[in-house]
């Protein structure tokens, strides 16, 4: 199979008209996530521009599921009956720069935030690998960038607006709403539908990024700390072969952190050329390399915002350990090397902070991740999920919630400890379950 780049997203998004079905509109086509793994199980999506049409929505159907850029790679967004798209509720609401926030609609994606922000001085801390996901999305399934010092996505939020279940519009606030409000958070789409989101900013900042080839596997065991703390954000790429990490990106902040760039770093060797993190393939489409500082937005991702291609052909597993158990949790997986790289694309490995957030899976605890994107064979990739799942098993991996994986609904759960909690405001919010579909019903509720 020739590999093709794993980092793409619709760049359309299909429209509706209000309350009609988008089965009507195109009857020939079956609704997709963007990669084309999840075909959903209704065509039934009806277009939510405003906060009083999503009102009026979820008012009307008994079982109702959001959707944003669809880019989960699993079930989390499904449902059977009814979709509803807030796609068209992409605005800033407000910008306070005094409070240091800016209100988006629930619809709004990073790509489209990222320059408003920039023109005004100002910044986000950090950004996931795809700048074209929802702000909402990200916030509600714990999704992340890298750096030891950063939190998730979802740390930047401070303000929700959600449309529960009975049609009311509840707005929770971090200053306000404490502990209900760190519950809410990464709230899996289950309280209801998120119409808009309020976020810290920070001042713009500048940042360059360098990228090495060829780690050797030793040099990260013996310095793994040292590295993934080089610089502001930093992340590795590997095909788990050859005891070596194919290529390491380093961002660092201009003016704010201390790495000196230099031909040789820890047994990697510069890039004398901009890379995509598979070296086969082009990196027109990457973000700038080489040292050249640029701004936040157009270095923290790996890929540029003007980047807005056709639906990619992958599969996306990821994994969170404590940072503690990184090396050994690294090690466990690279024993599995020759059952893993006939199926895979590429991996990759990155540092998160802790949070407070009771369903990130980073709650408490400094987190490393082991993300897998797959060739799209469902069939292989359902194999090889268990395998790694047992290896990790000792280190109380939490996978992503957005992402594939096999582990079982008890053992999931067992890693939350506020999961009670989370359940008992998830009824407070929609006591008779009409956003919960099959996947929570399996994964929050299920006792296998």
């Amino acid at each position: 199979m020739q590999k093709r780049t794993f980092l793409k997203l619709s760049s359309t998004m299909l429209a509706t008209p209000l309350l009609s079905p988008l089965a009507n509109l195109m009857p020939a086509e079956k609704l997709k996530n963007w990669a084309g793994n999840i075909e959903y199980s209704t065509e039934r999506l009806y277009k939510a521009p405003s906060v009083k049409a999503a009102q009026k929505l979820v008012t009307q159907y008994d079982k109702v599921k959001v959707l944003g850029t669809r880019h989960c790679f699993n079930t989390i967004a499904d449902s059977q009956h009814n979709l509803i798209s807030v796609r068209e509720m992409d605005q800033v609401l407000s910008f306070d720069p005094k409070a240091k926030t800016v209100t988006v609609g629930g619809g709004m994606s990073y790509g489209q935030l990222a320059p408003y922000l920039e023109k005004r001085g100002m910044a986000l801390h950090n950004l996931a690998s795809l700048p074209h996901i929802s702000v909402a999305g990200a916030a509600t399934t714990a999704t992340h960038g890298s750096g030891m010092k950063n939190g998730n996505l979802a740390t930047a939020v401070s303000g929700l607006e959600i449309v529960t279940a009975g049609g009311d519009v509840r707005r929770l606030t971090r200053a306000k709403d404490g502990d209900k409000f760190r519950g809410a958070v990464v709230g899996l789409g289950a309280l209801g539908a998120i119409t808009s989101v309020t976020l810290d900013v920070i001042p713009t900042f500048q940042v360059k990024q360098n990228v090495f080839e060829n780690l050797p596997l030793s040099q990260l065991v013996a310095h793994f700390d040292a590295i993934m703390g080089s610089a502001y954000s930093v992340s590795l790429f590997t095909d788990w072969q050859q005891k070596r990490l194919n290529e390491v990106w380093v961002k660092s902040r201009v003016g704010g952190d201390d790495f000196r760039p230099e031909a040789e770093f820890y047994g990697a060797t510069a890039a004398t050329k901009d890379l995509h993190p598979i070296a086969e393939l082009s990196a027109i489409n990457c973000t700038a390399q080489m040292g050249m500082a640029g701004p936040w937005y157009d270095r923290l991702p790996h890929f540029r915002m003007g980047f807005t291609p056709s639906s990619g052909k992958e599969l996306q597993s990821e994994y969170f350990v404590p940072s503690k158990n990184a090396v050994d949790a690294i090690l466990a997986v690279e024993r599995l090397r020759d059952q893993i790289s006939p199926h895979l694309l590429i991996s990759e490995i990155r540092a998160i902070d802790a949070d407070d957030l009771w369903m990130s899976p980073c709650y408490k605890q400094p987190s490393v991740t082991i993300h897998f994107t797959w060739k799209p064979d469902w069939p292989s990739v359902q194999t090889v999920l268990p395998v790694i799942e047992k290896e990790l098993a000792p280190f109380g991996v939490r996978p992503h919630w957005g992402k594939l994986f096999t582990l079982a609904p008890s053992v999931l759960q067992s890693r939350y400890e506020r999961l009670d909690d989370f359940k008992k405001l998830v009824s407070e919010f929609d006591l008779k379950g009409k956003f919960r579909n099959d996947f929570l019903a399996k994964n929050l509720y299920g006792g296998q």
